[in-house]
This record gives C-alpha cells, sequence and structure tokens, in this order.
C-alpha cells in the first residue's frame, strides 16, 4: 500500500497547493483532503492515514480539537501530526507540543518547508518513500518548527513560489455570510507575512472582504503573483486585528516611473472563516 497523507484546511487554495506539492514530489501517494476537523475526523474513522497535515484555525472543528480526537483514538496515538498555523509564537507551539503534535508549520511556508516537514515525518514513522521529482531533505529545520523549543536546526532553505504553476480559479467561493462587500477606501495600516520570514508594513487603501489592496516601500525582495501571505490587520493601538490568509493577485509599479520607491500590491484572501470575515467586515465598515 502506497503512503496516504490527509490534509485539513478550510481554504481551498492552501489544500490545492499542498495536494500538488505532495502528488509532485511522492509517486504512488494517495492525497485525502477535508475543509475542517469534523470532515476529516470522519475520514480517519473509515480509513487509516499515514501523516496528517491540518490547519489550525478552522470553523466547527479546530486543528488542536481534531488533534485531540486523533490523540484518543485507538490507533491514533502513533499517526504524524503537522499542525499549520499563520501564529508562530512560542505559547501557540507549546500549546500544541502538550495536545500531541508531531512537528509544527508556520504559515507562510514554502514549497521546500513544506516537503522538509513531510519526509521527515515520513522518515520517522518508517514510510520513507521513493526519491521523487525534487530531492527534499529529512532534516528539520529551525524556523516555524518544534525545533525552536529544543534547539534543533538545520540549512535555511532557499525562497521557492510553491504556486507557480497553480491556477487561482479554485478561490472563486464566497464566505456564506452577509456582509457588504463593496470595496470602499480604507486608510489602515497591516503587516504582510511571507515565508522565509520576509515580512512588510503596508498602508492600506482599498478593502473589501475579498480583498486588500495597498502600497508597501519598494524593496530587493518584493514577493510574486500567486505567493502565500499573511495579513495582520492593524488597530490604532497596534495590535493585530485579524490574522488572514491570502496570496499575491497583482503587484505593479505605486508610480509611473521606474525608479518608483512605492509598490501596489492586491492581496486576495482564501480564508472560509466565518468569525474573520466578521471582524473585517466591522472594521471595514468603521473606515
Amino acid at each position: 500500500m502506497g503512503i496516504r497523507i490527509l490534509v485539513v484546511d478550510d481554504a481551498t487554495f492552501i489544500r490545492d497547493m499542498i495536494k500538488k506539492q505532495l502528488r509532485d514530489n511522492i509517486p504512488g501517494v494517495e492525497v485525502f483532503d477535508a475543509p475542517d476537523g469534523a470532515r476529516a475526523l470522519a475520514q480517519l474513522k473509515g480509513q487509516s492515514v499515514d501523516l496528517i497535515l491540518s490547519d489550525w484555525e478552522m470553523p466547527n472543528m479546530t486543528g488542536a480539537e481534531l488533534l485531540t480526537a486523533v490523540r484518543a483514538m485507538s490507533n491514533g496515538g502513533a499517526v504524524p501530526f503537522v499542525m499549520i498555523s499563520s501564529r508562530g509564537d512560542r505559547n501557540h507551539i507549546v500549546k500544541a507540543i502538550e495536545l500531541g503534535v508531531s512537528d509544527y508549520l508556520t504559515k507562510p511556508f514554502s514549497a521546500d518547508e513544506l516537503l522538509k516537514k513531510v519526509f521527515k515525518q515520513l522518515k520517522l514513522a518508517g514510510k520513507t518513500p521513493m526519491q521523487g521529482v525534487r530531492t527534499a531533505t529529512t532534516q528539520g529545520i529551525a524556523f516555524a518548527s518544534v525545533d525552536v523549543l529544543t534547539g534543533g536546526g538545520g540549512a535555511t532553505p532557499k525562497p521557492v513560489n510553491p504556486f507557480a504553476n497553480n491556477s487561482a480559479s479554485v478561490l472563486g467561493a464566497k464566505p456564506d455570510i452577509k456582509a457588504v462587500d463593496t470595496p470602499k477606501t480604507a486608510k489602515g495600516k497591516a503587516q504582510l507575512r511571507f515565508s522565509n520570514n520576509r515580512t512588510f508594513a503596508c498602508v492600506i487603501r482599498e478593502m473589501s472582504l475579498q480583498l486588500m489592496s495597498c502600497l508597501m516601500h519598494r524593496t530587493d525582495d518584493l514577493p510574486t503573483v500567486f505567493e502565500q501571505a499573511v495579513v495582520d490587520i492593524e488597530t490604532g493601538d497596534g495590535s493585530n486585528l485579524a490574522r488572514v490568509n491570502g496570496y499575491v493577485h497583482s503587484i505593479q509599479a505605486g508610480e509611473n516611473r521606474a525608479d518608483t520607491s512605492v509598490v501596489k500590491i492586491v492581496i486576495r484572501f482564501v480564508d472560509n472563516d466565518a468569525e474573520k470575515f466578521e471582524t473585517l467586515s466591522k472594521y471595514i465598515a468603521q473606515m
């Protein structure tokens, strides 16, 4: 029997990206997916898997609740479970460890970071796959990992674009909540986080429940179209309003000249979390 992996995330775009990387790099892998913990648990009751990759923040049943349920199953104690989250603070990681997580991956992540975690856990479980299209090291890395707490580490992977050949058409579904989503001018601040610890401050120009348009300073390490992003919207006191997952929909010069120091970037959101969108709706209404 080939390797069987379950991918759980409420964002279709994220699930599709992960499934593509697994199928491209693990010959013969069987990949199953679910949009939340409840439906993932239902699948696990009818079949066994060799690895679970699960988002933390999901509606209906969170990744933490799914992990607790898996560890309580008669055959779930030894199943490798990698938690994926936009929160990489130490307390969050410690909580995941206490619940029995095998490893931890912080959004946004690159394809190399994802594959390092997958190959590492499969090797520990005695399920090392045949060499795939790309070489993925089985060593853990300190960035966004349980290794942060144990002192382990490894080489930092080179930045890659995990969405280079993916279509964004899967993002057409809108959240099932009632709210005005007509863009309006909004003057606010946000932090854009990308893989390899790249963080950019930006000024919000327009925002809807589907996307955010903002301005940021031009740098030598600009994000690319389709690159995964986490948006931390700031309130007036500097605290975070909401962590929203998305991807770079477009990026262009902010001025009509080649030496412009300003870049306009549009982030399209991929979360389907009603609570997040309710928070965004209230934020937009107050601008």
